[in-house]
């Protein structure tokens, strides 16, 4: 080895070890002041709505009636429903990772609550001389689902810490309870269908803005495009008594796009996130996919003896300081009073950084990605986060692997080289499971530059993937 070498795997070690030190600190502090939030916020819900807003930093209580869980110590939950079926909501799709987030704070306070319950119990078993199984399941998700399907609760649209801006709000004000769609292309003769779905804490402008305008006159005098904001984010709904779990995902686009617009067969681009409901789209309408085209889909396989949310968790948000956008996912995922301070600084007053980007840069630039980012509530980015990224992370290979049998469309993979968020080993991993599809690898492109700033080349490769799908 060459000193050139030598020097260059210290400098990489040193880097690396500063990087863990660093990022202890930051975390173990994050974890305390996610602690204090925690109370805080309980006091301010209570002050401004007269009733403090749930949060999963509630320790598991005892809980009856029509919520069926299992025994044994066991939080995890089956299902929810009330005496009308149509109110019936399956609750495997929780992810665990909303309530176990290990960290210094949780394990101290863990081990505190349970020598306390241990010391209890012991006095009660010595008085008693028996012991009763309990069904427990957390708080939060009780008193959210009691408050869902009972409607038992209100909560005022918006609430406090979420903006109340007409482009964030203005579901609240229709009767429709269906997704903004922004549809383009094809009016008449429709040929061709495309659904574009975008990532986390973005909106159908990450598509509006960049792909559609560069799509030739003969694409789009053929093709009907549609690019759906999810619920929960840009001029979508955002309910507050939303869990954001993947059926109430697809079943919004269903009823957003499919269902109204009468398609019969379409292509499907997603990115990010996205490529999650997209695979879970596509397997539940196998027949009427016709290309399948994903950007830096999220998928890592669960190593043997490992739990897959908690490993997904780890592998999005890592703790660490370094790079910035991987702490970013990290107290994105691991702090909910954290994020919701975030949320309330940026989000709640995205007006004024839109207006500051402008002045700033002279409007020489568009914000849509500025936007994108801030039209959303805690709420709606804390369970879809949770409950779909790390929530379906057991549920992917299935999907991946009834891909590869029981659909016949191609299946394109894209991803940017110098994405630090979402490695390009995904893709491969991807490919590894659909051995037919193809994987793309852009040299000097990260996570949103794998569109932004090579949309032309892009409506290039899309249009030529559609091509070659075509019925006609």
């Amino acid at each position: 080895m060459s000193t050139m070498d030598k020097a260059k795997s210290i400098f990489i070690m040193t880097g690396r070890i500063l990087n863990e030190a660093i990022s202890f600190i930051v975390f173990s502090v994050l974890d305390i002041l996610d602690f204090l939030l925690c109370y805080t916020y309980k006091v301010i819900d209570f002050i401004v709505e007269a009733e403090w807003k749930p949060c999963y930093c509630s320790s598991a209580v005892t809980s009856s009636g029509t919520i069926l869980v299992s025994e044994q110590g066991e939080s995890k939950i089956v299902c929810l429903s009330t005496s009308s079926s149509r109110n019936k909501l399956q609750l495997e799709e929780i992810s665990d990772t909303l309530y176990t987030r290990p960290s210094l704070v949780s394990e101290v306070s863990k081990s505190t609550v349970n020598e306390l319950k241990r010391l209890k119990l012991e006095n009660a078993t010595v008085k008693k001389g028996t012991r009763m199984s309990t069904f427990t399941v957390n708080s939060t998700i009780v008193e959210m689902l009691q408050g869902k399907i009972g409607g038992q609760q209100y909560h005022p649209i918006p609430r406090w810490s979420d903006c109340d801006c007409k482009t964030c709000n203005s579901w609240s004000s229709s009767c429709k309870d269906t997704l903004f769609v922004h549809v383009d292309g094809a009016k008449e003769n429709v040929q061709e269908n495309v659904i574009f779905i975008h990532g986390f804490i973005s909106s159908s402008a990450f598509w509006t803005e960049t792909l559609f305008p560069n799509f030739t006159k003969a694409t789009k005098s053929k093709y009907r495009l549609f690019a759906v904001d999810l619920l929960g984010f840009g001029r979508s709904p955002k309910p507050n008594d939303s869990l954001y779990t993947l059926r109430e995902h697809l079943d919004m686009i269903e009823k957003s796009v499919l269902e109204p617009y009468t398609v019969k067969s379409f292509h499907i681009v997603a990115h990010s996130l996205g490529c999650i409901l997209a695979l879970a789209l596509a397997v539940k309408h196998p027949g009427l996919v016709k290309s399948l085209t994903l950007l830096a889909p999220p998928y890592f396989p669960t190593p043997k003896g490992e739990q897959a949310t908690q490993y997904m968790m780890r592998r999005i948000a890592p703790r660490r300081v370094w790079p910035p956008i991987a702490f970013g996912a990290s107290i994105a995922c691991w702090y909910e009073h954290v994020s919701r301070t975030i949320c309330l600084l940026i989000c709640k007053n995205h007006r004024l950084w839109d207006f500051l980007t402008k002045f700033l840069t002279r409007n020489r630039i568009k914000t849509y990605l500025v936007e994108g980012f801030c039209c959303h509530t805690h709420n709606a980015a804390w369970h879809t986060l949770h409950n779909i990224i790390c929530g379906t992370a057991g549920k992917i290979e299935g999907y991946l692997d009834m891909v590869k049998n029981r659909l016949k469309c191609e299946v394109m993979v894209f991803h940017g080289r110098d994405d630090e968020l979402i490695p390009v080993e995904c893709s491969y991993n991807v490919q590894s499971r659909i051995p037919r599809a193809r994987v793309k690898v852009v040299e000097n492109k990260d996570h949103i530059t794998i569109v932004v700033g090579r949309q032309q080349v892009f409506a290039r490769e899309l249009e030529e993937i559609w091509r070659n799908n075509s019925t006609t």
